[in-house]
């Protein structure tokens, strides 16, 4: 056995060399250092856990501001279109400020003397659903009773409905919803508001937030943004304008059918018709119709029909011959892309986006227009959509060749190439 001292360790013995080996470092303190945690790790943890709740304020306040956002691109693009008017007046000599003002006020004016148009058209139509009540319900009860065999009269259906729980509850809940119609009222009232005083800003102040802008950016990348903002002015007034000189002829057009066929406020629908019809994209027309056709049905069903027949008619005549030259020139845009950016915009903002999707389309296809590199097109066949290869006229131009004496001619063509072959 190897001889020990008191504390039960075999002592160390001398080297032969005359030197004591160093001794190594303990297991245990070993295993310590090799399993303790990185430098590195607790500041990427705190950096994680910072950015994860900076994505989390963010969502947050994008959520709750996105109503204020959506109301603040209202009023960019409604100031991009009064941009042109006020951009006339100022260099005349007029004050910027003084010049949106008018231009709003006109807006106003508009928009103001529209509703109340129509408010007045709906309440007549109320009121007179409600004074005659009394003649269908009649009719209603005297249509049972002589099908049906029944012995209704209408003081019995009235004193029911007074006394049934349904209408108890009814009137309970419309007194309930007061509450929340005044509030939506005066929600409505508060963005208008907010649309109105952003839009006058934005182009009263419009040379000093461009200067603004470009202040902060080289100055390649300033005449980038001020041609992009020039593009955005010129499509979104020019879209805006020519939609209302298109409203305005519709409106007169509808309004001489309605007033020759006696149709009552014939203005208020004539307004109506040209409105909707224009600033609704692709399904606007007849949206717009369906009101005209359900009061004329009222006088008489043959002049839904008729106002029926118009409406399809007066839309082609619009769609080949009338809006080609007014909007070729502002928003010259394909149809199918036209539809596809109304339904876009429809998904991602509802019926904000449906209006704003089409010059925020044609500006985008105005600007990257300068940056697309086009060719001239090779006279092929195939680009007009006919068959490739050699194998002669189709049966339709052999038999107008034949027609028109055109036959022979080609038969020689024909003969003349083999005899070169």
């Amino acid at each position: 056995m190897a001889p020990t001292d008191e504390t039960g360790q075999v002592p160390a013995h001398p080297s032969p060399f005359g030197t004591t080996p160093p001794a190594g470092p303990p297991a245990a303190d070993t295993a310590a250092r090799g399993a303790g945690m990185p430098r590195w790790l607790p500041r990427a943890m705190v950096l994680a856990l910072a950015l994860v709740a900076a994505f989390q304020l963010g969502s947050w306040a994008f959520h709750q501001l996105t109503g204020l956002l959506i109301n603040i691109l209202i009023a960019f693009f409604l100031a991009l279109a009064m941009e042109p008017a006020v951009a006339r007046m100022s260099a005349r000599g007029m004050r910027r400020g003084l010049a949106t003002f008018l231009v709003f006020l006109g807006l106003v004016i508009v928009v103001a003397g529209f509703i109340t148009l129509l408010g007045s058209m709906l309440a007549g139509q109320i009121i007179k659903l409600v004074e005659g009540f009394p003649d269908y319900l009649d009719s209603l009860i005297h249509w049972v009773n002589s099908t049906f065999h029944t012995k209704l009269r209408r003081v019995d259906i009235q004193e029911g409905l007074l006394r049934s729980d349904w209408l108890k509850k009814y009137a309970q809940n419309s007194a309930a919803g007061v509450l929340d119609v005044s509030t939506q009222v005066l929600g409505g009232l508060f963005q208008l508001l907010t649309i109105g005083l952003f839009s006058f800003y934005f182009a009263a102040d419009g040379p000093r937030l461009r200067r603004a802008l470009c202040s902060v950016l080289p100055p390649a990348r300033q005449a980038e943004v001020l041609r992009a903002w020039q593009i955005a002015i010129d499509k979104t007034g020019g879209y805006l304008y020519s939609r209302g000189l298109m409203a305005l002829i519709s409106g007169i057009a509808h309004y001489i059918l309605f007033q020759a066929l006696g149709i009552p406020y014939a203005p208020v629908l004539g307004v109506w018709v040209g409105f909707v019809s224009q600033f609704i994209p692709t399904i606007g027309t007849y949206l717009a119709g369906a009101l005209p056709m359900l009061i004329a049905f009222t006088v008489n069903p043959w002049y839904a029909l008729w106002v029926l027949i118009f409406v399809v008619i007066y839309q082609q005549f619009e769609n080949y011959v009338l809006q080609p030259k007014l909007t070729s020139k502002t928003v010259d845009i394909h149809p199918a892309v036209a539809f596809g950016s109304v339904v876009a915009g429809t998904a991602l903002l509802g019926a904000v986006g449906a209006l704003i999707s089409i010059p925020a389309v044609a500006t985008l296809q105005a600007f990257l227009g300068a940056y697309v590199k086009r060719y001239d097109v090779e006279d092929d066949p195939r680009v007009e959509g006919h068959p490739g290869g050699t194998s002669g006229p189709g049966p339709f131009a052999r038999l107008r060749q034949r027609f028109t004496g055109g036959d022979g001619e080609g038969r020689g063509h024909g003969q003349g190439q083999g005899g070169r072959q």
